[in-house]
């Protein structure tokens, strides 16, 4: 979304911290140089090095974003899961065939005044009139986008911190019952619709039910 508005200037904030590096080699003009093949044995070569990239503390690299990339592009489903230990962890993927982009520089001018951060989103220090869109991992079974996974008291915390917030707020995220109580409670207004679902753990495609929760509009 942040990038369909294409704003000027932004923040853009997640707590995984190998999609933030991606972006901020984004911003530098990314060329992709590792080999990118939709090939099994490649795509588990790959994912063995990036995992020790992680652990040996060079989860910052340029190579670490460009196999970021190939892994999101390649596994299954396009998901991003991590375990406990903090590895990623996604099987191959079942396509007829992917394509892969190596060159990222005319991003250089699109996010030229974009800051990118890997933080807790309560300790982001914003701006009274700052537009903020929310979009924090769905309450659904799957949780483990990174390391640590992200809990219904998160979920809370994440409402809550967004309702103290005087500038205009947009959250997205599954219409499950408690979420759409939540939002309501803390003065929210709910716009309910069918999303596309691009992403599932079980191959399912159907519209999913999600929610827009806005503040301040």
């Amino acid at each position: 979304m942040a990038l369909g508005l294409s704003p000027e200037r932004a923040l853009l904030n997640d707590v995984n911290p190998n999609l933030i590096n991606f972006y901020r080699w984004l911003k530098r003009g990314l060329k992709i140089s590792i080999e990118m093949r939709y090939q099994q044995r490649l795509f588990y070569k790959h994912r063995e090095r990036f995992n020790q990239l992680l652990e040996t503390g060079k989860s910052g690299t340029k190579e670490a974003a460009s196999l970021f990339y190939y892994l999101n592009r390649t596994c299954y489903n396009g998901l991003c899961r991590f375990n406990r230990a903090g590895e990623f962890n996604v099987p191959f993927g079942k396509y007829v065939n992917v394509n892969y982009r190596r060159d990222f520089a005319d991003y250089k001018t699109v996010l030229a005044n974009w800051s990118f951060s890997n933080a807790r989103f309560d300790r982001l220090k914003l701006q009274p009139d700052d537009f903020v869109y929310a979009d924090p991992p769905y309450d659904v079974e799957f949780t483990h986008y990174s390391k640590g996974g992200f809990t219904w008291d998160d979920q809370i915390r994440t409402a809550e911190w967004l309702a103290q917030h005087p500038g205009p707020v947009i959250l997205s995220n599954q219409a499950t019952p408690r979420i759409v109580l939540l939002y309501r409670e803390l003065g929210f207004r709910i716009i309910k619709l069918n999303a596309p679902r691009r992403i599932s753990c079980t191959g399912d495609r159907s519209d999913a039910k999600e929610l827009l929760a806005l503040r301040n509009l």
